[in-house]
């Protein structure tokens, strides 16, 4: 009987382990973060709280998109991608003449657990007039001002400051 519990616990170990192993193994394919829009924001903004001329972004066709709108409208610099075995984008971080980072705040609106969209007529306004909200349109990202002016809405993406 003591050699049974004793084998049972050697199993429960093992098991623990093989799970740990396999977690890992799953982490390193897909990655830390689910949420690349959050983790992008996130890894952008300490990057500019810290002074950092560039950072490295995770690779996804919509985080590139995002990053493209957000070189649009000035609130980073130049990107690029790194072709390494875990693709990233090179993100040149924006600040004014004071050194100041050209992004004060954001705020994940939309997230993988619970889709916030809006109609044309009910896009929210954002509420600093420096900010903007990014919503994605069939017509691509847009702030909700150029959503509103063109009459269409979409998802709910992020608020940015």
């Amino acid at each position: 009987m003591a050699i049974c519990e004793r084998l049972g616990c050697v199993v429960f170990v093992l098991g623990k382990v093989l799970k740990r192993r396999i977690f890992r193994v799953l982490e390193n394919l897909l990655g830390n973060s689910m949420d690349t829009v959050g983790n992008t924001l996130t890894i952008l903004l300490n990057g500019q709280r810290v002074g950092k001329k560039r950072v490295a972004v995770p690779f996804s066709r919509f985080t590139e998109r995002l990053l493209n709108f957000m070189k649009e409208q000035k609130l980073i610099g130049d990107i690029r991608l790194q072709e390494t075995p875990k693709a990233k984008l090179i993100v040149s971080l924006a600040y004014s003449q004071e050194g100041k980072g050209a992004i004060s705040g954001s705020q994940r609106i939309s997230k993988p657990g619970r889709r916030v969209y809006a109609g044309a007529d009910f896009l929210p306004y954002s509420r600093q007039e420096s900010g903007m909200i990014i919503v994605s349109t069939p017509e691509g990202l847009m702030s909700e001002k150029k959503a509103r002016g063109k009459g269409v809405g979409g998802e709910l993406i992020c608020a940015i400051w």
